[in-house]
C-alpha cells in the first residue's frame, strides 16, 4: 500500500454536478439551471447584508441566536429545535451522519434529489430506490421497501426534479405506517412557493412527533443561495443529536443578518410567488402545445418545470439547441433522466424566450 486509501462506500459515490453557469462557448446566457429567483433579492436583505461587512475579523454567533429566533417567530416554532446549515444541503447531511451508517438503509425516492445519495453513502449506509408513480412519490412503494435496516427516509416535497408533490394526507400516511425508529426527513426547499391550501403538514408533524425533521432553504424563494443558509426543525433529542455533527460558525455574520431581513421582506416572497406560479402556469401551457412533437411538462409546483421529451427529438439535442440560443438549463443523465430537461421559471422575457427557442428546436 503506497498511499491512504479511501473508504469504498466514498468511492461509490458520483459526485454531484451543479447546474451550469456558462455555455461551451463561454458567451452570456440566460441561467435556467439551478432554480434561483429571477427576481433577485429582497432590498432588505441585500442591506443586512452590507450592513454586516464591517465585522470581517468577528466569527458569526455559533448558536445563530438571532436567526433562530426569526426564524421561530416567522413560523411558529421554538427557537431550540431549529438547526442550521450552509443551506439545507447541510442539514440533510447532518440527518444521515446522526441516524444511519454502515449496513443502515436510507431510502429516497425514484428521481429524488442527488444530495439523498451522496449523504447515504458519505457514512457508508445503502442507497435504497423506491418507484416513482409517473415521476411523483409513491407512498406504497416506499413503505414496500422499509426494513429493519431503515433508518432514514428523505422526501423532498414539491420534489426536485420532478416539482411533483404529495399531499398532507399521503405524508400523513406514510408517518403514521412507519417504525418510530425511522426518521423521517421532509426536504421543503420549494415549499414557499405553494399555495396555502397546499402544506403538506410537515412543520406540524415535527412539532408533536419523534422521528420527523423539516428542512428549508433561503436559497430559493428568498433569492440567498449565494449564502447557503438552511435549516431544520425537528424535536430536541434529534436536534441534539445533528448539532454533535455540525461544524461551527456554519452560517455567515452576514447570511444570517440577511436572512432575518428576508424574512420580514413579505412583499418580495410574495411578488416572486405570484410571478412563479403565473410564469410556471403559461410555461406548462407552451409545453403542451407542443405536445404533438413529443414534449410533456411534468405538473410542477416548484419554481421549474421538467420537460420531457418523448418525440423524434431528444433532450441531449434540446439542451445544446437552447445552449447556442442563450439559455442554460438542467439536463438530466446523471439522475436517470436522459430524456428530461428542468427548467428554471425565470423572468417573462426568459420564459418567452425559451419558449420560443424550444418551438424552433422541435420545429413545432
Amino acid at each position: 500500500m503506497n498511499a491512504p486509501v479511501p473508504k469504498p462506500w466514498i468511492m461509490e459515490i458520483a459526485p454531484y454536478v451543479p447546474g451550469r453557469s456558462t455555455t461551451d462557448s463561454g458567451k452570456k446566457a440566460a441561467k435556467l439551471s439551478s432554480n434561483e429567483n429571477p427576481l433577485g433579492t429582497a432590498e432588505a436583505a441585500r442591506t443586512a447584508f452590507d450592513a454586516a461587512r464591517v465585522d470581517l475579523e468577528r466569527y458569526p454567533d455559533a448558536g445563530a441566536t438571532a436567526l433562530r429566533e426569526a426564524i421561530g417567530a416567522h413560523y411558529g416554532l421554538d427557537p431550540a429545535r431549529i438547526i442550521y446549515g450552509t443551506g439545507s444541503d447541510e442539514v440533510l447531511h447532518l440527518a444521515a451522519g446522526a441516524y444511519a451508517g454502515p449496513g443502515d438503509e436510507v431510502i429516497f425516492v425514484h428521481y429524488g434529489f442527488a444530495v439523498y445519495e451522496i449523504a447515504a453513502r458519505r457514512v457508508g449506509a445503502v442507497p435504497v430506490i423506491a418507484p416513482d408513480q409517473d415521476y411523483a412519490t409513491d407512498v406504497d412503494a416506499i413503505l414496500a421497501c422499509v426494513t429493519e435496516k431503515t433508518r432514514v427516509i428523505f422526501i423532498a416535497n414539491p420534489n426536485n426534479p420532478t416539482g411533483t408533490f404529495t399531499s398532507r394526507a399521503e405524508i400523513v400516511r406514510l408517518h403514521a405506517a412507519l417504525p418510530k425508529s425511522v426518521l423521517l426527513v421532509l426536504d421543503q426547499a420549494y415549499s414557499e412557493y405553494l399555495d396555502a391550501e397546499d402544506d403538506d403538514g410537515g412543520l406540524d408533524l415535527a412539532r408533536t412527533e419523534s422521528n420527523v425533521l423539516v428542512t428549508r432553504t433561503f436559497s430559493k424563494i428568498f433569492g440567498l443561495a449565494a449564502e447557503r443558509i438552511g435549516w431544520g426543525y425537528a424535536s430536541a433529542e434529534i436536534i441534539g443529536a445533528m448539532h454533535r455533527i455540525r461544524a461551527p460558525f456554519n452560517v455567515t455574520i452576514a447570511g444570517q443578518m440577511a436572512a432575518i431581513a428576508a424574512l420580514g421582506a413579505t412583499d418580495f416572497v410574495e411578488q416572486s410567488r405570484t410571478h412563479n406560479k403565473q410564469w410556471r402556469g403559461w410555461f406548462a401551457d407552451q409545453i403542451a402545445s407542443m405536445g404533438n412533437k413529443g414534449l410533456r411538462a411534468v405538473a410542477s409546483k416548484a419554481n421549474f418545470i421538467l420537460v420531457l421529451f418523448e418525440g423524434d427529438v431528444s433532450a441531449e439535442t434540446a439542451y445544446k439547441g437552447l445552449m447556442d440560443r442563450g439559455y442554460i438549463v438542467r439536463w438530466l443523465p446523471g439522475q436517470g433522466l436522459p430524456h428530461g430537461l428542468r427548467i428554471t421559471i425565470g423572468t417573462a422575457e426568459e420564459a418567452q424566450g425559451v419558449a420560443a427557442a424550444l418551438r424552433d428546436i422541435v420545429g413545432g
